[in-house]
């Protein structure tokens, strides 16, 4: 698998104005207007991901600690913004950098747009994003206006070309210079373009052919997501004008932390108190994973902070659902504050064995307060 650095030419640690520089005069070389070569497509499209992840800083996280399979495990389209085709060289420049010494084209306002992408943020309890969860979401987005079927015009009625452009949707405009005539093309202001104007409105959308509408998606989480996970519903944005396609919907979870589990990338992490008779002596206990209540073996002579750890009993990979992280058991041995004779006696006992010498019983000024109270 390609290194996105390399394809870029720039160092792991470059910035993004470094990123930008070295895309540019990349693009320039490898657009396959200028570079006829067989493989020149393909390497454009390589350079549009390069570019799109590194200039994005959670996909760049993402991508340098797990590559490009990270990114596709947590959602993300790793296909690029030259997938599905690109315009001319001028088009990237206007499109990437508002232009480069490149003529900028107008745009045909007939031509066929896409819709806006839309996003939305929901929040997730946090076992349901370990184990997925199906969800119902609402959304405002555009829809074809139902009454005038995206005209824009009342019923019975239809759009009239435009009396100041002629349905050219451009004008001319010739003015007097020191150096002669100057004629100019420009977009009619009258029709903004499209060569027609609506005399009578849609009442319901007010002439746009759009209107707000309420939808509702039934979206299947898949399990392992973590704050930050994107998932990306094709064409469910707002739709498209003069017939293109609708835009995406982007999907931002939100996981509220547990008060039991810690979550570090695909591994879990639980702390559990013990005892120093536990400690030294080892037990079997029940502790509170993900998947239900287990028993572990405490080793016998086990440490502070030693960790006892549980495979496969993590948070499951994005798309790889038969795979899981780890659940890390961290011990902490809880000294008592609190014991009774026959503890005392026997930690005096302890003592005497581990320091070879006789315990001096030290009576402490609350001792001696409780002392008095009870002689009392």
């Amino acid at each position: 698998m390609a290194d996105y650095y390399e394809i870029l030419g720039v160092s792991k640690n470059a910035d993004k104005a470094e990123i930008k520089s070295a895309f540019r005069k990349k693009a320039r070389t490898l657009h396959p207007d200028v570079n006829k070569a067989p493989d020149a497509e393909e390497k454009f499209k390589e350079l549009g991901k390069a570019y799109d992840t590194l200039m994005d800083d959670e996909k760049r996280t993402l991508y340098d600690r797990y590559g490009e399979d990270g990114l596709q495990n947590a959602g993300y389209d790793t296909n690029g913004p030259f997938a599905s085709g690109f315009g001319d060289i001028n088009d990237i420049f206007n499109s990437f950098f508002g232009g480069f010494g490149f003529s900028q084209r107008e745009v045909d306002p007939n031509a066929p747009q896409q819709g806006d992408d839309l996003r939305i943020d929901i929040e997730l309890e946090f076992k349901d994003a370990v184990f997925g969860i199906s969800k119902e979401i609402k959304i405002d987005h555009l829809e074809t206006c139902p009454s005038c079927k995206g005209t824009g015009a009342e019923k019975g009625s239809t759009p009239v070309k435009c009396p100041t452009c002629g349905g050219a949707g451009k004008i001319q405009q010739t003015t007097q210079t020191i150096l002669g005539h100057f004629t100019q093309v420009t977009t009619c202001p009258d029709c903004k373009g499209k060569g027609v104007k609506i005399q009578n409105p849609c009442k319901e959308c007010k002439g746009s052919g759009q209107v707000t509408k309420e939808k509702s998606i039934d979206l299947k989480i898949p399990a392992g997501v973590d704050t930050g996970s994107k998932m990306r519903l094709a064409n469910e944005g707002d739709m498209g004008k003069n017939g293109g396609p609708s835009g995406d919907l982007y999907v931002v979870i939100h996981v509220k932390p547990s008060d039991y589990f810690k979550r570090e990338g695909f591994n879990v992490y639980t702390t559990l108190e013990i005892s120093p008779a536990q400690a030294v002596l080892g037990d079997d206990v029940t502790i509170k994973t993900l998947d239900g209540e287990k028993t572990i073996t405490i080793p016998a002579g086990a440490q502070y902070n030693q960790t006892i750890t549980l495979k496969g009993e993590g948070v499951p990979y994005l798309g790889k659902q038969n795979q899981r992280g780890n659940h890390i058991v961290i011990l902490d041995i809880k000294t008592p504050s609190n014991i009774n004779d026959e503890e005392r006696m026997l930690y005096k006992k302890l003592y005497e064995i581990y320091t070879h010498k006789k315990f001096s019983e030290k009576t402490s000024i609350m001792d001696k307060v409780k002392n008095s109270f009870s002689k009392s």
